[in-house]
């Protein structure tokens, strides 16, 4: 009975960590769980709350701070400035005229950007190497700067 009392404990946990989200029921979820393994071979009561006390605090100690460390790292926590666009180079991938009714695109770094001519009259076709003159609220301003 108390392996299967281990297991609800370690499932409730990892459910009520989906509201917190910060590792630390998922930690104590992960005790009972471990609890439960030992709790398969029938070992007396003080024994698994030993184990599930010991299996915390290692995991709050010394899993969790890995953990948040690589979730930080994998999250972007810088803040985008679109000036930082301006300047760099960026390949057409549809018709650019002087006018962003004309639709044109751009792929800059990776991402798509409307984009218009920054020289009325003039156009670029799909595959040329434009400049990112300026960034224009979610348009690219672009010349053939190159």
């Amino acid at each position: 009975m108390g392996p299967i009392i281990w297991l609800i404990a370690a499932g409730v946990l990892a459910l009520a960590e989906l509201a917190v989200m910060d590792f630390s029921l998922l930690m104590l979820a992960l005790a009972a769980l471990v609890t439960a393994g030992v709790a398969v071979a029938e070992i007396p009561l003080w024994a698994e709350v030993l184990v599930f006390a010991c299996s915390a605090i290692a995991s709050i100690f010394l899993l969790r701070p890995v953990l948040r460390k690589r979730l930080r790292n994998t999250t972007s926590s810088r803040s985008f400035s679109p000036k930082e666009l301006e300047g760099r180079h960026a390949e057409v991938v549809s018709l650019v005229g002087p006018s962003i009714t004309s639709g044109g695109m751009v792929n800059i770094d990776g991402d798509l950007w409307s984009a218009r001519a920054a020289h009325p009259g003039e156009t670029f076709n799909q595959g040329d190497t434009v400049q990112v003159l300026e960034i224009d609220g979610t348009t690219a301003v672009v010349w053939k700067g190159i």
